[in-house]
């Protein structure tokens, strides 16, 4: 009979023990819990802020989170090609001191930058007096088919964007094109 109470007492303990077992069980299963409902609603929230070409058919939290990726990636390229546009406007607006002093030793006051785009070339210029009809027949006897042209005005000067389209980039001499376009009056 003296084993029996030490049995019982034990039982109590253990009994004592399983509950603080289950307790902590439970409160680590509704930690767990709200940490899931964070996460969904942070999924949710990061899957809103996604345009639809991006999430388009994609339902699992890895395609999402991949997706995502390729959206801030594409946004960082957008940023790059965006900032050196910016930088050759800034050129062309003619701010900096180097090109004030080469304007007055040439006495040319255009600049222009020839680069590749996804339909031949893109040439940005700016120009004091020269007429865009000038540039438009110079750039037809380069056999260059202008498919667009945005014109601005900075500070007095008028920038030109054209998109011209070419079929074989390797026929085209940037070069010259660029020494051609500087000579006009």
């Amino acid at each position: 009979m003296a084993d029996f109470p030490e049995k019982g007492r034990k039982r109590r303990k253990e009994v004592r023990v399983g509950n603080e077992e289950n307790m902590e069980k439970i409160m680590h299963r509704e930690v767990e819990k709200q940490r899931r409902q964070e996460m969904a609603s942070l999924y949710a929230s990061l899957r809103s802020l996604l345009p639809l070409e991006f999430i388009q058919g994609r339902r699992s939290t890895s395609d999402q989170l991949n997706e995502a990726v390729n959206y801030i990636n594409h946004l960082q390229r957008n940023i790059k090609d965006m900032s050196s546009k910016r930088d050759d406007l800034m050129l062309l607006s003619g701010q900096s001191f180097e090109s004030r002093n080469e304007q007055s030793r040439n006495g040319n006051s255009n600049h222009v930058v020839i680069r590749p785009c996804l339909v031949g070339i893109e040439i940005v210029f700016s120009v004091m007096q020269t007429p865009l009809s000038s540039v438009l027949h110079v750039l037809s006897e380069y056999g260059l088919c202008v498919l667009g042209c945005i014109s601005s005005n900075v500070n007095g000067r008028l920038i030109h964007t054209l998109q011209a389209e070419v079929n074989d980039l390797a026929l085209v001499d940037f070069a010259d094109l660029k020494i051609y376009l500087l000579r006009l009056p």
